[in-house]
């Protein structure tokens, strides 16, 4: 993804409201589903970690990315921003 469709998602993202929350739990089985199931129905998704999640949002969004085989757009502070394109897309991204 070049930094061009990076700065577009991310555009896209900043009138999105988090649709997820981590959590003290982090990442079980169930919310790695459920961000598959988000990714798959919308394309591009915001999450939001809690503060009483002590883990780092950047190595989430890493791991959460490889098990839903998405993108992470960006991580601002709790905030993780991911794109996967689905079956039948309706995001364009720039070339």
């Amino acid at each position: 993804m070049t930094n061009k469709q990076r700065a577009y998602l991310s555009s896209l993202a900043s009138d999105m409201s988090p649709i997820l929350q981590i959590g003290k739990a982090a990442l079980t089985p169930e919310y790695t589903q459920a961000v598959d199931e988000a990714l798959e129905a919308r394309e591009l998704i915001k999450i939001n970690v809690l503060k009483n999640c002590f883990e780092n949002p950047s190595a989430m969004a890493q791991i959460l990315a490889e098990r839903t085989h998405s993108e992470v757009v960006r991580v601002i502070g709790r905030k993780i921003i991911l794109y996967r394109p689905s079956k039948k897309p309706t995001i364009v991204l720039p070339k």
